[in-house]
């Protein structure tokens, strides 16, 4: 797909350069077309190197090849990242000062932008009237996120984060296959208290099941995510329910199941939890052995979930983190895991130094309950979590 990514002169245009990569990572053809005050803060070589396109700016360049039409005519998706106030001002109005504002003006494909400024420029009356012009015209454009700002300010006119923004757009040109139904999922890692200062804990951030919890929201669904201490934001548009433990993971995942279409289960659950946990610090004793530990297992909340579904239909799928070792291979452990959790489908994906976990990128085989491989994928958390959600659609629609 050919997408024009604009990029306005704000602080925010570093986040420009991740969105570019996320793009790029996913097959798409992407020409940048950043305002000159944009270049002050992200050079054209970075943007060049990047894109693999040349980088203009004014009008008056490429007139030989009247870019100012034809980029915008050539474009399938036009996204503008951050969207300033000014920006918003002058594509409200129909200006076409610049390269980015033709574009705007040429283009018939569908258009996101995605405002950055300070709060008070955001909610300002002249913005606001803005962003209500551009919306009655078919623009589409997102609310900014809340949260810290270039000064020590907060408040809502964050730039949202590079996932929710490709998200977003791609859901503009996307069927929106999982519209009216409601899908749950799980991210993060649970933690399961020693004391009141030490937990048993993993290495999991939530990025894949946010990057889950994001993609299906593109696609039409309604998203609850159950959230078990990420290292992430939550996506913008989702239920989110905060848990600690794997008792409260399973507690929380089945009340939210009762009327979900699916469940993803992609929080690395604890497999075990101490026996005992105490209210007080655990202290070092002078000279003495350390304490016995002793734990016990967990609800297995996939199998569970597997076993006695909630509701039907569901297609339960969950997530395997393995490693190999001498009795078997990644996938042959995720194929017996396969078959003995039950789940329609299971995503299996290798861990280890620099791999899964904390990692902006994944590499997964997609099994079926028989062990069977339904798909692989490999890049992006959000092009794994599309793959998934490929699955899972094509499931919904023809139930194995």
């Amino acid at each position: 797909m050919r997408i024009v990514l604009g990029v306005a002169g704000g602080i925010a245009a570093y986040k420009a350069v991740l969105l570019l990569r996320l793009l790029r990572e996913q097959g798409h053809d992407v020409r940048v077309v950043p305002t000159r005050a944009a270049l002050e803060f992200v050079g054209r070589p970075t943007w060049e190197a990047l894109s693999g396109q040349p980088v203009t700016t004014d009008v008056f360049e490429d007139v030989d090849q009247v870019a100012h039409v034809a980029i915008g005519q050539g474009a399938d998706l036009v996204v503008v990242a951050p969207a300033t106030a000014d920006l918003l001002a002058r594509a409200a109005s129909g200006r076409a000062d610049d390269l980015l504002t033709a574009t705007l003006l040429v283009t018939r494909a569908p258009a996101l932008l995605a405002p950055a400024m300070h709060t008070e420029m955001w909610e300002h009356p002249a913005t606001v009237a803005n962003v209500a012009v551009l919306r009655s015209r078919g623009v589409h454009v997102l609310d900014p996120a809340s949260g810290r700002l270039t000064g020590s300010d907060t408040g809502p006119g964050r730039l949202p984060e590079p996932e929710d923004v490709a998200a977003a757009a791609l859901a503009l040109v996307r069927r929106q296959d999982l519209a009216d139904r409601h899908v749950v999922v799980s991210a993060g890692g649970t933690r399961e208290p020693l004391d009141p200062v030490r937990f048993l804990g993993n290495r999991s951030s939530g990025r894949q099941g946010v990057a889950l919890a994001t993609a299906a929201r593109a696609r039409g669904a309604r998203v609850t995510l159950v959230a078990a201490n990420l290292t992430v934001p939550a996506p913008a548009g989702v239920d989110v329910v905060p848990v600690e433990t794997a008792a409260q993971l399973g507690d929380a995942v089945r009340a939210a199941a009762k009327d979900a279409d699916a469940v993803v289960m992609a929080a690395a659950v604890a497999d075990f939890r101490p026996l005992n946990p105490v209210g007080t610090k655990i202290k070092k004793s002078a000279g003495g052995a350390p304490p016995t530990i002793e734990l016990v297992e967990t609800e297995d909340v996939l199998a569970s979930l597997a076993r006695k579904r909630v509701r039907e239909p569901q297609v339960v799928v969950g997530f395997a983190a393995e490693t190999g070792d001498e009795s078997g291979t990644v996938l042959e452990h995720g194929r017996a895991k396969a078959v003995r959790k039950g789940a329609d489908l299971l995503v299996v994906n290798a861990v280890g130094e620099g791999l899964g976990f904390g990692t902006s990128d994944n590499d997964v085989t997609i099994l079926d309950a028989a062990g069977d491989v339904v798909a692989s994928a490999s890049g992006s958390k959000v092009a794994v979590a599309d793959a998934v959600w490929d699955a899972v659609a094509a499931r919904l629609t023809s139930p194995a």
